[in-house]
C-alpha cells in the first residue's frame, strides 16, 4: 500500500508539471477535456520530435537493410478483416448498475465486484471491439463502414512488395514506420499510458523462416541496448517479460517492461510472427506476397519479425525515470533551502538542451547572439526574466542539462560559465569551444 501511495504522489507531480511547464495538456480542457486524448505542449513537442529521430536514426539511418513507410490512417477496411482485427480485437466488458462505471474485465482484481464503489450488481460482461469506427463517403450506411487504424504495422504488410521493387531489397530487410494508431479504450487511464489514440514505432523485418530465430535474437538485444545506451535506463528500471502463452502463428515474444511510478507496464514487444500477416493478406487480396529467392531458385512466403514502442509510452517511461526532487542543490548555489524540481533526462531527448542566460539584461545583445549561434546545432532557448536561480530553476524542471550564463567577464575573455545540470558544477568555456564541449556532452 505505501509503495502504491509513493507512486500515485509521483504521478500526480508528473501530471502537474507536465501541465505546468508545457509538456502534455488534457485535450479539449476548456470544454472539460475528453477522457483518453491528450496534446503536448511546446516543450511535450520538442521532446516528443527529439525521441522519434532517434529512434527513426538507430532504425533506419544508420542501417541499409531498413526502409521507411508512411501510410495512411483509414485503408481499405478488408485490411482490418484480413489480420483479425474486427473479428477478435476486443475485450470483455461489464457495467456496474449501481454507480455506473464501466470496466474492463481482465483489469479487475475481484470480476464480480465493482472497483469504485464495490457493489456486485455487475452486468453479464460482453465483448467489446476496440477499433474506431468511421465513415468514408457522403453516406452513413455499412457500406461505407472504414476504421482508424488500430496499429501501424498492417500498412507495412500490406506494402511489403511496394517497398521490396521500389528499393531493390533483397530478404532479409525491414521496414520501419512511425504513426499515429486508435484503439477505443473502454477504460484509459495511467496519464499516457493507455489512450485511445497515440503514437507507435514499428519495424517489421522480413527474413528467410530458417533464420527466424536468428533475427529474432538480433532486435531483441538491438532494442535493450537502445534502452540501455542511448535513454539510459539503468539494469533496475527495466525487465524483459518472456511469453509464455503465444499465438498460434507466433514462435517466440519478448516484452521489455519498465518501472512505470503505477509499477510495471510493458513499453515495447518484440515478437517472432512467423508467416502468418503475409499469408493473410494474400489470402484476403488475392495478391500473392511470397517472395521469389533468385539466388537459391526458390519461393517463400517472407517470415516476419516485430519490434513495436509506444512512442507515448516512451516519453512517459523518460518523465517518471527523469523526476527528481533535490534540497542539497538549493543550498549548494547559495540560494535559500528549498526544493528542486529536476529532470534528469538524456541530453539527447531532452527538450532545450542548452539554455543561454545572460547575467544582465545589458547583456542581451550579445548573448542573443550566443544563442543564435548555438540554436543551429543544439535544442537551444534563451531566458532574460528574473534572477539567474530562479532562471536555473526552470531549466531544471524541463530538463535542460546545460544552461550557459554569459557575464560581464564574457565581453573580455570571450568565455561563457556552462552549468550541469545533474553534478551543479560550472566551467569556463571559451566561446569558440563551446560547440565541441557541448557535442561531446551531449553524445552526438
Amino acid at each position: 500500500m505505501a509503495d502504491d501511495v509513493k507512486g500515485q504522489e509521483l504521478m500526480d507531480k508528473l501530471v502537474s508539471l507536465c501541465k505546468r511547464r508545457g509538456f502534455i495538456f488534457p485535450s479539449s480542457e476548456i470544454y472539460g477535456g475528453f477522457n483518453g486524448f491528450w496534446d503536448y505542449g511546446p516543450y511535450g513537442c520538442r521532446m516528443k520530435r527529439a525521441v522519434e529521430s532517434l529512434w527513426w536514426r538507430e532504425m533506419v539511418e544508420t542501417r541499409d537493410n531498413v526502409e521507411g513507410l508512411d501510410s495512411t490512417i483509414i485503408a481499405n477496411p478488408t485490411i482490418w478483416k484480413a489480420s483479425g482485427h474486427i473479428d477478435q480485437f476486443s475485450d470483455l466488458m461489464t457495467d456496474c448498475k449501481n454507480c455506473k462505471a464501466r470496466h474492463r474485465v481482465d483489469q479487475m482484481e475481484d470480476p464480480t465486484t465493482c472497483p469504485v464503489c464495490g457493489s456486485k450488481d455487475l452486468t453479464e460482461p460482453k465483448e467489446f471491439n476496440l477499433m474506431m469506427k468511421t465513415f468514408v463517403g457522403p453516406v452513413f450506411d455499412d457500406e461505407h463502414v472504414a476504421y482508424l487504424r488500430a496499429e501501424t504495422c498492417q500498412p507495412i504488410f500490406v506494402n511489403f512488395h511496394s517497398v521490396r521493387v521500389a528499393t531493390r531489397q533483397k530478404l532479409p530487410f525491414g521496414v520501419a514506420q512511425i504513426g499515429k494508431a486508435f484503439r477505443n479504450e473502454i477504460n484509459p487511464r495511467n496519464f499516457t499510458f493507455r489512450s485511445r489514440e497515440f503514437t507507435q514505432m514499428e519495424m517489421e523485418f522480413f527474413c528467410d523462416g530458417e533464420e527466424g530465430m536468428k533475427w529474432f535474437e538480433y532486435w531483441k538485444e538491438q532494442r535493450i541496448n537502445y534502452y540501455r545506451n542511448k535513454l539510459q535506463f539503468p539494469e533496475e528500471f527495466m525487465r524483459i517479460h518472456v511469453h509464455d502463452k503465444l499465438a498460434h502463428y507466433a514462435k517466440a515474444a519478448i516484452d521489455i517492461e519498465v518501472q512505470f511510478p503505477f509499477g510495471w507496464g510493458e513499453l515495447e514487444g518484440v515478437h517472432h510472427r512467423g508467416t502468418w500477416d503475409l499469408s493473410q493478406h494474400s489470402k484476403f487480396s488475392g495478391v500473392d506476397l511470397s517472395y521469389m529467392d533468385h539466388d537459391n531458385h526458390r519461393t517463400l512466403m517472407p517470415t516476419v519479425i516485430e519490434t513495436s514502442v509506444g512512442l507515448d509510452r516512451t516519453i512517459l517511461a523518460l518523465l517518471s525515470r527523469a523526476y527528481d526532487e533535490d534540497t542539497a542543490a538549493t543550498k549548494k548555489e547559495g540560494m535559500e533551502e528549498d526544493v528542486r524540481v529536476v529532470l534528469h533526462l538524456p541530453p539527447l531527448v531532452a527538450p532545450i538542451q542548452a539554455a543561454v542566460l545572460p547575467q544582465s539584461k545589458k547583456l542581451k545583445e550579445n548573448a542573443e547572439a550566443l544563442y543564435k549561434d548555438i540554436s543551429r546545432y543544439f535544442r537551444s532557448e534563451y531566458d532574460d526574466t528574473g534572477s539567474i536561480g530562479k532562471r536555473y530553476r526552470r531549466q531544471d524542471e524541463i530538463g535542460t542539462p546545460y544552461c550557459i550564463t554569459f557575464d560581464f567577464d564574457s565581453l573580455n575573455d570571450n568565455a561563457v560559465t556552462v552549468r550541469d545540470r545533474d553534478t551543479m558544477l560550472q566551467e569556463r568555456i571559451g566561446i569558440t569551444q563551446l560547440r565541441d564541449y557541448l557535442e561531446k556532452k551531449i553524445g552526438f
